[in-house]
C-alpha cells in the first residue's frame, strides 16, 4: 500500500456513507465496544455527536475515503499523563498494511497535541491477533494479559495490554 494514499483527519458530517461500509459491518465491529450500525441516521447522529466532538478521533482514510478510525482517549486527573488508543479498519483492506500506517502517523502527532502524554497503551482482545501485529509492527510494547479484564458484547474477555511511550515528554 502507498503510505501518500492513506491519511488521519477529523471526521465530518459527509463521511456518513463511507462510515457506514465498516461501522456497519459486524466483522469489523466484533471487537469495539459499539454495536454494529444498521441505520444512517443513527450513524450520522454518532458522528455528530461522538466522533466530531471527541478530543482526539481521527477518520483512517484512503484517498480522503474514510475506512476505520483510530481514536485516543486521555486520561484525566492524576493519570493526566496517560492515554487509550482504539481504532477499526474497514474489513476488505485488512492485511495491507493500512492499520499500522494509521497508528504510527497518529503516535507522528498525538504525542504533540497533547503535550501532558507520556504514556499511550492500547488492549486487544486475546484473540485478536492482527490487531496485537499492528501495535507490535508500529512500536508499541506488549506488557502482559490482564486476564477477565475487558466485557465486551455480553462475555468477560481476556486482554493484551500494549504501551507506547514518549521519552521526550517530561512531566513538571
Amino acid at each position: 500500500m502507498d503510505p501518500s494514499r492513506i491519511s488521519l483527519r477529523p471526521f465530518k458530517l459527509s463521511d456518513v456513507d463511507d462510515f457506514m461500509v465498516w461501522a456497519g459491518d459486524d466483522q469489523v465491529t466484533k471487537h469495539l465496544r459499539w454495536k454494529t450500525f444498521t441505520s444512517r441516521e443513527d450513524a450520522l447522529n454518532y458522528i455528530k455527536d461522538v466522533c466530531i466532538p471527541h478530543p482526539w478521533r481521527r477518520s483512517i482514510c484512503l484517498d480522503d475515503r474514510s475506512v476505520g478510525f483510530i481514536s485516543v482517549m486521555p486520561a484525566s486527573g492524576d493519570d493526566i499523563h496517560r492515554a487509550d488508543m482504539g481504532y477499526a479498519l474497514a474489513a476488505k483492506y485488512w492485511g495491507q498494511g493500512i492499520a499500522t500506517i494509521a497508528v504510527k502517523m497518529a503516535l507522528g502527532c498525538v504525542f504533540k497535541d497533547i503535550p501532558h502524554l507520556v504514556r499511550l497503551q492500547a488492549m486487544t482482545n486475546v484473540e485478536n491477533r492482527a490487531s496485537q501485529r499492528v501495535l507490535e509492527k508500529a512500536g508499541f510494547t506488549k506488557e502482559g494479559v490482564l486476564r477477565k479484564y475487558g466485557f465486551l458484547k455480553g462475555k468477560i474477555n481476556d486482554l493484551v495490554i500494549y504501551s507506547f511511550i514518549c521519552t521526550e515528554t517530561l512531566i513538571n
